[in-house]
């Protein structure tokens, strides 16, 4: 899978280079590029943002720019392309599945007041937004999209590790315990030693509905029977 980052800040995405993104980025399982919009303007100062049509506060980033970056990275339009907006659909583990679909991603970063409605009326599949509150840039939100997506990617994290996490059941994860047995007075629960498969099952199963009805009663339904 690629993803392609259209953005104002490329070195924001630093941090995609650590970690297990990094490592399936090297081992090329995936191929994350950023592209600086900036490098698209075809004015005189390279500027990529101006007053909005109508006045109030802020700038707004210009079409031109955008267009010509989207072009040149998906000329045919064969990639699926989302522009990270607090209008957006609200990101969900549904959506991080859909789009394992889609060979090529495309994620446009808005900055400042956002950018001009023509880029997304002629360029944009889909809006997505990471949550209902407002950040300076769609850079974190992007980094959120390569990060859930680059998880399920084929080889990058064991297929165990990925079946019982939060959201991919319906509800929330129930607690992981380690080494030691006991610390700082607190024990492990008795049943993850018992050796029980059986009973530690139910016990998962109990705990991730406990959790989910104190903390996301709205999951519910993904966890009871």
């Amino acid at each position: 899978m690629k993803i392609t980052v259209l953005t104002l800040f490329p070195d924001m995405f630093a941090p995609l280079k650590e970690s297990i993104v990094g490592r399936a980025v090297n081992s090329g399982k995936l191929n994350i590029e950023t592209v600086n919009i900036r490098d698209f303007a075809e004015n005189k100062h390279l500027k990529c943002d101006d007053y909005p049509f109508g006045g109030g506060a802020g700038m707004v980033m210009l079409p031109q720019p955008i267009a010509s970056a989207i072009e040149a990275v998906d000329p045919e339009h064969m990639a699926r392309r989302i522009y990270l907006s607090p209008k957006g659909e609200k990101f969900r583990q549904e959506k991080v599945f859909s789009l394992l679909g889609h060979d090529h991603i495309v994620l446009l970063c808005g900055h400042y007041e956002g950018i001009d409605q023509r880029v997304i009326d002629l360029y944009i599949d889909e809006e997505i937004s990471i949550g209902d509150y407002v950040l300076t840039g769609g850079e974190l939100p992007a980094m959120v999209v390569c990060d859930c997506v680059a998880r399920y990617v084929d080889g990058v994290i064991s297929d165990g590790s990925l079946v019982d996490e939060s959201f991919s059941c319906g509800g929330l994860e129930y607690p992981q315990y380690t080494r030691p047995a006991e610390f700082k007075g607190l024990k492990v629960p008795d049943v993850l030693l018992s050796g029980d498969h059986k009973k530690i099952d139910e016990w998962r199963r109990e705990q991730s509905a406990k959790l989910t009805k104190a903390r996301r009663p709205d999951l519910l339904k993904g966890v009871e029977k």
